[in-house]
């Protein structure tokens, strides 16, 4: 009998560790890189798992969402957490690698095997006739974004980002923020945030002088559109869409700016003064559990640091826990919920698997994560069995589910201990309560794998 085959798109990190994992089981991979015949304008190594735009992996420590992630990529089986101990460098708490180091380790370990054949050229087409896995990573472009916006529709295909900071909703102060629908009509579906006249001429203050995050090229590109503003603007700005436009430059816009758009109070009462506030910050449920909300129009170009101060300054926000910060970068990612099956293959072409950053998994250890997801969906339908993914009480399976679940506001996501299930016996210490989290999950992992075995 002839051994599996199948095509891996993309040798990134969601790529080897699905290409690692799946030849470790007798699957015959060819992997697909275009590197070094063809760069993007983020990458400079001819190697694979290249880290752009930070060497650091996150911590480490079991009670945080980046350490509980790594926990169960162990338990699954990962090729690239050995590979990042070998190469690690000091970085207190965090798993730090020499990224050139880090690169060629990994992509030693790909070419070493003898289960991987390399194919150094770039992937135009979609292959057919077997499973294929498409990791291709969030600056896909040319032919094959084409071929996926038409596989799965082309408003299902996004080539930009513009996302707005997600923060708990056990850190919010409930004695200024509130529920309620402008006018009254319909459901309460936003919390709302009221500014007095004084808040607000402070919080405009320190955002129109707020530092903001320096911009690769390919990011100015990514969200570029003709802006006739944008003449003499300084090289870290971009020039944006109306509908994506950071709320730092409609702030510098004028004072009332903001007044008379996102933060716009009309409709409103002020529960505690019984008056329409000055101006007014909504947040939005980003999950349907309501354990997480975004902070809705706050697309952002603003160093993190400067999110937690400046929009720790909105009344209700003062303690806010954030578990994604504000970013404006190209990016290409799915419509997940819409196109997307718990198995991390297309509803509509269940041979075309995803994985990585283009499925909404965020961060560097998610896209490796999400390799191993999409490797062991594909073994199991390679060999007949039905496949579920990790139970949601996991930080694998928690990260499916948000992908898979409707959501008109999709956005990607990274590890974070909002999107968990709460503790029936929730200890009050945050530290304790995240810790017994981790614990519960990492269990429900190991049975999970072991019931996959």
């Amino acid at each position: 009998m002839d051994p599996f085959h199948i095509d891996i798109l993309g040798a990134g990190l969601a790529g080897c560790e699905a290409a690692l994992w799946l030849a470790g089981q007798g699957v015959a991979v060819t992997l697909w890189e275009q590197k070094p015949a063809r760069f993007s304008p983020a990458h400079q190594n001819p190697g694979f798992a290249e880290l752009i735009c930070s060497n650091s992996l996150k911590a480490e420590r079991l009670d945080s969402a980046s350490g509980l992630l790594k926990e169960e990529m162990r338990q699954m089986g990962s090729s690239l957490l050995p590979a990042a101990q070998s190469v690690r460098v000091a970085a207190g708490g965090a798993l730090a690698v020499d990224r050139d180091a880090f690169s060629a380790a990994v992509t030693a370990r790909v070419e070493a095997h003898p289960n991987i054949t390399v194919r150094r050229e770039e992937a135009t087409a979609i292959p057919q006739g077997r499973p294929v896995l498409v990791a291709t990573g969030p600056l896909t472009e040319g032919a094959l974004a084409a071929e996926i916006a038409r596989l799965t529709g082309d408003s299902r295909l996004h080539f930009y980002d513009a996302v707005a900071p997600i923060v708990t909703a056990e850190s919010l102060d409930y004695d200024k923020v509130f529920a309620a629908s402008r006018y009254g009509r319909g459901e309460a579906d936003y919390l709302n945030c009221p500014f007095s006249k004084a808040e607000y001429e402070a919080f405009y203050e320190a955002l129109v002088t707020a530092q903001r995050a320096p911009l690769h090229d390919f990011d100015r590109e990514g969200c570029a559109a003709p802006d006739p503003d944008a003449v003499g603007k300084k090289a870290d700005t971009v020039t944006v869409y109306e509908g994506c436009m950071p709320i730092e430059v409609m702030a510098a816009r004028g004072a009332d700016t903001m007044r008379y758009g996102p933060l716009r109070p009309v409709g409103l009462v002020d529960p505690r003064t019984g008056h329409r506030p000055w101006a007014n910050v909504q947040l939005r449920a980003e999950n349907r559990e309501r354990t997480l909300y975004n902070i809705v129009g706050f697309q952002t170009n603003l160093k993190w640091g400067e999110q937690k101060r400046v929009f720790s300054m909105i009344p209700g926000l003062e303690r806010a826990e954030f578990v994604r910060y504000g970013v404006m970068h190209r990016n290409t990612f799915l419509d997940a919920p819409r196109v997307l099956t718990a198995q991390l293959c297309l509803k509509e072409h269940p041979d075309v698997f995803f994985a990585g950053q283009i499925t909404g998994f965020e961060g560097y250890m998610e896209s490796a994560a999400c390799g191993l997801l999409a490797a062991r969906s594909i073994w199991a339908r390679l060999n007949g069995r039905p496949y579920t993914p990790p139970p949601p009480d996991t930080m694998c399976g928690a990260l499916v589910r948000y992908l898979t679940t409707e959501n008109k506001h999709f956005q990607p996501m990274g590890a974070n201990m909002g999107i968990l299930p709460p503790l029936e016996d929730r200890p009050r210490d945050k530290r304790l309560r995240y810790l017994a989290q981790a614990q519960r999950a990492a269990a429900s992992m190991q049975r999970w794998v072991d019931a996959q075995a």
